[in-house]
């Protein structure tokens, strides 16, 4: 048989979605892959009724619906603060997978180095490899997640093309503050590199705490590669729809990229997710209300059965630290891979093990998420009680 390409021994598959594989194979709650398991809004499921009927069926332009980009431009264009040009400065990706890949390939050439804040989404290293680049990690330290500002521009001093951002940060929460976004822009700008952030989060970000968008910032917006979906926002993870916001000549070339990697998104499920980002500012107000009180209810829950965890700034997600199980003798020997299968199987949640996450040695934290409805919640902390009676 024929030898594969070298980049696909760089990385291995998923383990966010390979736990998904595991937890649904021995039944388990999953808490890994973070998918609500409630509905969408009534009104988006109304309209998908409707264009089940009515259409449209067949390929709608490559780069987005238009009405589905004019949308986007409106409500964007209030983040941003300012007009956003849908035909111009506006991509519609399969998912913030695709948006982020899209982003990368416009950007990079083969051997350009890319910035990433490690912890940080497992896709973002295979993103560089995929696209060519060589990533360059910067930590961000624990408890707070902050990070060394003297680091970055070291990167971009030994060329980095790119950094990315991840703002609310998967899987540690944290929220990057206005200041620390300037320092970074700054830095973009007297470099002459880009800005690739990952918004996905942008609606669940938690008192005190405020979303900032890098793009918004003085002298960013062309410096700037916006990457969001409307999986979280809106709870429909499955239609896969993300889309890039832009300068012009950016999107120009990511268009390009887009046509010939998945020539577009579905555009029956663009027409319908219309209704969604039509909905009034009140939506997103009870959408944080939803996730603050399942952030208390959860976190509560963990305090009760005495587990040790982070409190996330932003996203659902949240670190459990797991050393005094590691630190058991039944456990000796244990990664927190082999931990989070050996949760599945005994315990009955599945759970995300955190050096997938992490450039550095961790092998003492899991990732856990929140958007459950309260029964499940009550469910997995019943099972996850069960770790109490490992302690003796």
């Amino acid at each position: 048989m024929p030898k594969l390409s070298q980049r696909v021994g760089t990385f291995t598959d998923s383990v966010i979605r390979r736990m998904t594989r595991i937890s649904d194979e021995y039944g388990a709650i999953n808490l890994s892959q973070g998918f609500p398991d409630f509905d969408p809004p009534k009104e988006i499921l109304d309209a998908l009724a409707k264009v089940s009927y009515e259409g449209p069926h067949q390929y709608s332009v490559t780069f987005g619906a238009e009405n589905f980009r004019e949308a986007l431009a409106r409500k964007q264009g209030k983040t941003i603060g300012r007009e956003i040009n849908p035909e111009e400065e506006i991509v519609v990706t399969c998912g913030g997978t695709e948006a982020m890949m899209c982003a990368m390939m416009t950007i990079c050439n083969p051997g350009d180095k890319v910035m990433v804040f490690s912890p940080f989404y497992e896709n973002y290293g295979a993103d560089a490899i995929l696209s060519g680049a060589q990533p360059i990690y910067i930590p961000l330290v624990p408890p707070e997640y902050g990070f060394d500002i003297r680091l970055v521009e070291q990167g971009f001093r030994e060329g980095a093309r790119a950094i990315i951002v991840c703002n609310p940060s998967n899987p540690c929460g944290k929220v990057f503050s206005r200041e620390e976004l300037m320092a970074i822009g700054e830095l973009a700008l007297k470099y002459d590199a880009f800005v690739v952030t990952d918004e996905v989060y942008e609606h669940m970000v938690y008192a005190p705490y405020r979303h900032t968008c890098m793009a918004s910032l003085p002298g960013m917006f062309d410096h700037t590669i916006t990457c969001n979906s409307l999986s979280k926002t809106y709870s429909i993870t499955g239609w896969r729809l993300g889309y890039l916001v832009g300068p012009g000549e950016v999107m120009e070339g990511a268009k390009k990229v887009h046509d010939f990697l998945t020539v577009g998104a579905a555009a029956p499920l663009q027409e319908a997710a219309v209704t969604g980002l039509c909905f009034p500012d009140s939506y997103y107000e009870e959408l944080l209300d939803t996730y603050t009180k399942k952030r208390k209810y959860f976190l509560d829950g963990l305090d009760d059965i005495g587990l040790k965890h982070n409190v996330p700034q932003g996203t659902y997600f949240v670190l459990i630290d797991i050393r005094e199980f590691l630190d058991l003798p039944q456990f000796a020997g244990y990664t927190d891979l082999e931990f989070c299968e050996w949760m599945i199987k005994n315990i009955g949640v599945a759970a995300v093990p955190g050096s997938s996450f992490f450039r550095e040695e961790v092998n003492h934290l899991i990732r856990l998420h929140f958007a459950r409805e309260e029964k499940t919640m009550d469910e997995a902390i019943r099972r996850l009680g069960k770790l109490k009676g490992l302690r003796g």
